[in-house]
């Protein structure tokens, strides 16, 4: 049975909750999300930064809204659970832009969207989401909206009022339409069960190595928890290893910890 872009909305939306967090390792290509979702993935979220390099393009809202959404729509096509599309600022240079883009990327079949303030001013942010939950209603979309606040990542602001800051944009967030806060950029375990309090939505922590666990991010009521662009980089780290071994010493030890070609093959329906 087929299930429908509101009924994986519906899964997703369950799906986020404290002590037993939503775990996320984003993907970036179709390959990466069916290896994902072989893993015992529940949901799909994708990385704008993985796939901007995997089109030979860097980070920071240079992937066109065309090639994002043609991305989703192919990941999507290829995954048996709900996908949630990682849009940066919305790739559009005002809120129509935003608009545009959330249909494109509910027309794909996602069922969430990331977008982030980054060192936009946060009433810009507040309108895109505005936007963006108006252009989903009028669709009759169930759309997740995740809103993510950069003041962590970026170090926006003088580190004792960072904490505040925040709180203040995520209810300002919450107001104009989010359904989740996205904090990346904290690991302090004091800082994360304060913004789990004080947040009136599903709280978001991007995990890195020294982040706890996402047992121990749910006991401080995280209900999501996502790897960003690091698998991304993982796999790219390891494409250089074996290249170095390769171009170094003529070794080829690194290949050792790869998937089997038999198991990565079969992953991969044979086109009819």
């Amino acid at each position: 049975m087929t299930i429908t872009q509101s009924g994986h909305a519906r899964v997703f939306r369950s799906l986020h909750t404290a002590p037993a967090p939503l775990a996320l390792a984003n993907a970036w290509d179709v390959a990466s999300a069916r290896v994902i979702e072989a893993a015992g993935a529940p949901a799909i979220a994708t990385t704008s930064a993985g796939a901007a390099w995997s089109l030979g393009l860097p980070d920071g809202d240079f992937l066109d809204r065309d090639q994002a959404v043609e991305r989703v729509g192919q990941i999507v096509a290829a995954v048996a659970v709900p996908v949630t599309a990682d849009i940066e600022g919305g790739y559009g240079a005002d809120a129509a832009g935003v608009a545009e883009t959330v249909a494109g990327m509910l027309a794909a079949g996602a069922v969430g969207v990331n977008i982030e303030d980054g060192t936009r001013p946060p009433a810009e942010l507040a309108r895109r989401l505005a936007v963006a939950r108006r252009t989903a209603d009028r669709a009759g979309a169930d759309l997740f909206l995740n809103a993510r606040i950069d003041t962590f990542l970026s170090g926006l602001g003088a580190p004792d009022t960072r904490l505040k800051e925040t709180l203040v944009r995520a209810r300002m967030y919450i107001d104009a339409g989010a359904d989740g806060i996205f904090v990346p950029g904290v690991t302090d375990t004091a800082t994360i069960a304060a913004l789990a309090e004080d947040i009136a939505a599903p709280l978001n922590i991007m995990a890195s190595p020294g982040t706890p666990t996402v047992a121990q991010l749910g006991s401080l009521g995280v209900a999501r928890v996502s790897l960003g662009s690091g698998v991304a980089q993982a796999a790219y780290a390891a494409a250089r290893r074996a290249a170095r071994e390769l171009l170094g010493t003529g070794g080829y030890g690194s290949l050792a910890d790869g998937l089997a070609f038999p198991e990565l093959n079969a992953l991969f329906p044979e086109p009819h």
